[in-house]
């Protein structure tokens, strides 16, 4: 075996590169630098206090299996009284403690979403039940709560001071490994327009994050939550350094709302805008600035009394600077009704501004058992969800007869009596109130039909 006489020199050099690299992070935290006979520098002592803040969860949902398309016939079931079929789905996650004295742990919506049951590990090797506070799916937050017992929180920092180069930590429990930590930097801020959410204001990171680590913390150096893990973007199916966490200020924004009404109560401006391209900065004569074009306008809405119109170029939202429709509409997302936005915006070469008042917004509403009796317990609403139109199971009594034959918050009802319905209208024009009642549902990407006798 040949050795190189280079070694030791390249031994050196690879002791000092890393002495050098972690010089920053060790004055970041207050530790030693790398040197002879000194302690290495560590998270250690910061991740001692942090981790027992961050929780797994476990949830278990009762679906039906796939079955032959024949066992699909409502009616061939009932005339040969064979029964449902279901089998029970698990999933894993993450939460943050982020009160310690009254239980409430914050994780994403798509962690604990129609779960039937959830439960809460915690560092010391407690088990414990946890009872659903509050979701918005739209933002993919979620609030439960557990019996407030010795539990530790997690400090929560100002995520609008963060900039990129900052270290961060992400701790979570990816894969159902367990509780899992790894370091890395912010990447990037105010990622939006990604698609994987409602409303998006992402921090990205290159912390490894993986399924298993959503709804898991975020932190700073100093063991501070700025942000909860969300999502990856992952062309081959693994971790490639592009992670995203829910900004802390967003959050725990929703949060309050969600504590205090089970959901979040968005208000309506009444704007639909765009995206400013060259071509539309050319067309209005402007100099080439960034912001948000107003393309529509409701009648009657916040919006039309605050004197906006049809050509405004919005750059200014109560303060933020606004370079996409994307964010705009994530600012205007965060308020609730009465709450008051500040506008700056160009009308031609003038810049203007004004004050709106966020309104309710108006979508028509249902008491399921007005249509038919077996659907007492529901509220139903109209919807448009990835393109498919319907009416959505809004709200529903888990002890009612509706939740028994397998309905779900969420659900949406594309067909009654096989007629196609869009709307609440059609639905009341095909149900006969005196009859059963056929549906077919939407969940997700299934459908599945359900026999109301």
């Amino acid at each position: 075996m040949i050795r190189s006489n280079l070694s030791k020199p390249l031994i050196f050099f690879s002791i000092l590169s890393i002495s050098l690299l972690f010089s920053p992070l060790c004055l970041a935290i207050g530790l030693p630098a790398f040197t002879e006979n000194q302690a290495l520098p560590t998270l250690a002592p910061m991740l001692e206090r942090s981790m027992p803040a961050v929780v797994n969860i476990s949830t278990s949902t009762n679906v039906e299996g796939r079955e032959n398309p024949l066992l699909q016939d409502p009616y061939f079931r009932q005339f040969f009284n064979i029964p449902k079929q279901s089998r029970q789905k698990n999933s894993l996650g993450s939460g943050v403690i982020i009160d310690s004295d009254k239980g409430y742990v914050l994780t994403n919506n798509h962690v604990i979403d129609k779960a039937d049951k959830i439960m809460v590990t915690l560092t010391d090797g407690r088990q414990l039940n946890a009872d659903l506070v509050g979701t918005d799916p739209e933002a993919d937050v979620a609030i439960i709560r557990i019996p407030a017992s010795n539990l530790t929180q997690l400090p929560i920092a100002d995520s609008s001071q963060l900039r990129v180069g900052d270290f961060v930590v992400a701790i979570g429990n990816p894969f159902g490994l367990g509780q899992t930590v790894t370091s890395g930097i912010v990447s990037a801020l105010g990622r939006s327009g990604l698609g994987i959410e409602g409303y998006e204001d992402f921090i990205q990171t290159d912390a490894s994050i993986n399924p298993g680590n959503s709804g898991g913390a975020l932190v700073n150096l100093r063991g501070e939550f700025i942000g909860m893990n969300t999502a990856i973007l992952a062309p081959s199916g693994g971790n490639v350094g592009i992670g995203f966490a829910i900004p802390a200020n967003m959050v725990m924004t929703i949060k309050e709302s969600l504590i205090k009404h089970g959901e979040v109560r968005r208000g309506l401006l009444g704007v639909t805008t765009q995206d400013l391209t060259p071509e539309l900065v050319k067309a209005f004569n402007l100099a080439n600035i960034q912001g948000a074009a107003i393309s529509r306008i409701e009648n009657n809405s916040p919006a039309e009394k605050a004197g906006l119109a049809l050509g405004d170029i919005v750059v200014s939202a109560n303060g933020k600077p606004i370079k996409n429709s994307h964010e705009l509409r994530n600012i205007i997302g965060l308020l609730q009704i009465g709450d008051k936005v500040d506008i700056e915006y160009y009308r031609g070469e003038d810049k203007k501004e004004t004050t709106a008042v966020i309104g309710k917004q108006e979508r028509p509403q249902q008491a399921g058992e007005k249509l038919h009796s077996r659907l007492q317990g529901t509220v139903l609403g109209n919807t448009q969800r990835d393109q498919v139109e319907g009416i959505v199971i809004e709200k529903i009594n888990t002890a009612s007869y509706a939740w028994k034959i397998g309905l779900r918050p969420g659900d949406v009802i594309v067909s009654a009596n096989q007629y196609r319905v869009h709307n609440l209208a059609e639905l009341k024009e095909v149900v006969d109130p005196k009859s059963g009642l056929l549906l077919n549902v939407q969940r997700g990407q299934e459908s599945f039909l359900v026999m109301l006798n």
